[in-house]
């Protein structure tokens, strides 16, 4: 059943997305942000060349399953993400060790958002590479509410 709604939500993401990089509103769609981006509008983080990788990484990637742009899902939403580590120097290498390596609060990791998840695992995502993850985590990180 995981299998069957993974795979329509990966179908319905790729639809949206539209395959046209240049194109800003397609990219606001993919994220699934409306509100937030166009907040940010006023610095334009669409132009930042972070945002285009990180967003083309996450798109290709199971991270919607869990996560949402402005609102929680499973997992935080990216702008909560943002806020809480915005300015924390090692936040980049640190959520990007939690990407590939996830978290199990049940094997005894501590969870960040233990309290806005209910204790849910975070998915390890090995095949992710280290620099991947850091380009993920950037976009991530533009998102923070200015």
């Amino acid at each position: 059943m995981k299998k069957y709604i993974f795979t329509i939500a990966m179908v319905s993401l790729l639809a949206a997305c539209g395959g046209n990089a240049n194109d800003t509103n397609n990219d606001t769609a993919a994220s699934g942000n409306t509100s937030a981006e166009a907040n940010a509008g006023s610095a334009d983080i669409s132009q930042n060349p972070d945002y285009q990788k990180g967003l083309d990484l996450i798109g290709s990637s199971d991270c919607l399953t869990c996560h949402k742009v402005n609102e929680k899902l499973v997992g935080p939403s990216y702008q909560d993400v943002a806020n809480k580590y915005a300015g924390v120097d090692t936040a980049v290498t640190y959520l990007a060790h939690r990407i590939i390596h996830g978290v199990n609060p049940a094997a005894g990791d501590k969870s960040d958002w233990a309290d806005v998840t209910n204790n849910a695992a975070m998915t390890p995502h090995p095949q992710v590479s280290q620099a991947d993850a850091e380009q993920m985590v950037k976009y991530i990180l533009l998102l923070k509410n200015q």
